[in-house]
């Protein structure tokens, strides 16, 4: 049996549920708990729409190029007039027995191509876009929607920037400062794309090392 004092108590409560100050605050509380709601499902409905523009737009991804890992530029080679490899520098992987197979055919292809022919050829799953200079032959293999103009651009332009730091570069240049050419390339090209134009930029930690070895 309930004492005085809870009795007291529980008809107190009753008086404050039925007043009308309790009454408003309830229905305060019901319209926040509606528009809280209401904010949700908005919320909501803005995700799912931000999802499906995402979807419907087909450059929203990483398969733009340049940003999921694609390459213009697979790899480059430098050949001496007898078919003799004087560097390589890949951009994709590739087992050795896989360079030598690419690169014995490929050399073959392109010296054997009089001068009268056109600087591309296609070649597997690449185009190959070549530049004779002296004795040497240029070799860039590239995707096969990449501008040839552009690569025989690059080409012209790491030999003029060979030019500058040895001098009316020869055979022999590269053949005793091989890492110096591979410096050379690691600041024009990244990950197989041209990153580098300028040839004061290229050379200028060339000329830092050599000032401080």
């Amino acid at each position: 049996m309930a004492s005085p004092r809870e009795e007291k108590h529980a008809s107190g409560e009753r008086r404050w549920r039925g007043s009308r100050i309790w009454t408003e605050q309830m229905q305060g509380r019901l319209v926040n708990l509606n528009r809280g709601g209401g904010d949700r499902k908005r919320r909501n409905r803005r995700r799912s729409l931000g999802r499906n523009d995402t979807a419907e737009k087909p450059w929203a991804g990483s398969d733009r190029k340049g940003e999921g890992g694609e390459m213009g530029i697979r790899f480059l080679l430098l050949v001496n007039k007898q078919g003799q490899t004087r560097l390589a520098q890949y951009y994709e992987h590739l087992s050795l027995d896989e360079r030598r197979a690419l690169e014995g055919e490929i050399v073959r292809k392109c010296l054997a191509r009089t001068d009268q022919q056109c600087s591309f050829v296609e070649h597997r799953n690449y185009k190959v876009v070549y530049r004779r200079y002296a004795s040497l032959f240029f070799l860039v293999g590239v995707d096969n929607d990449e501008n040839e103009l552009a690569i025989l651009e690059f080409i012209h332009l790491l030999v003029e920037t060979m030019d500058r730091h040895f001098g009316n570069v020869c055979e022999l240049d590269i053949m005793f400062h091989l890492e110096k050419v591979h410096f050379m390339l690691e600041e024009m090209v990244m990950n197989g794309c041209i990153v580098e134009t300028s040839k004061q930029n290229i050379l200028a930690p060339i000329q830092l090392m050599e000032k401080t070895s």
